[in-house]
């Protein structure tokens, strides 16, 4: 059986769309990290995503106890901030997921 093709998109109320004739969805599954130097230590790690929109969002799921978040948006990518949960811990070399929405 093939795949089902939807041509609509439900807008809730109070939202504010970047556009109304496109939805833009974007992933990138298991994007290396470096590991942090010390205990408390964050890591930046560049997305490269070119033909972005001016504006969009962007969730992060990292894969160990840190807290991430996205600095430098521009149209071709944006930079991932993981910073460990705890300041006594020291991040690990390993992934995140990024799924972008505009």
């Amino acid at each position: 059986m093939g795949n089902k093709v939807v041509h609509s998109v439900d807008i809730p109320a109070g939202s504010t769309p970047v556009t109304t004739d496109r939805v833009t969805v974007g992933s990138k599954m298991g994007v290396a990290n470096l590991a942090g130097g010390s205990a408390g230590a964050s890591v930046t790690t560049a997305v490269v995503m070119a033909g972005l929109p001016a504006s969009y969002s962007v969730a992060i799921t990292p894969d160990q106890d840190a807290v991430a978040y996205v600095t430098t948006k521009t149209q071709n990518g944006f930079n991932v901030v993981l910073n460990p949960r705890l300041a006594a811990n020291t991040l690990a070399a390993g992934a995140f997921d990024v799924t972008v929405t505009a």
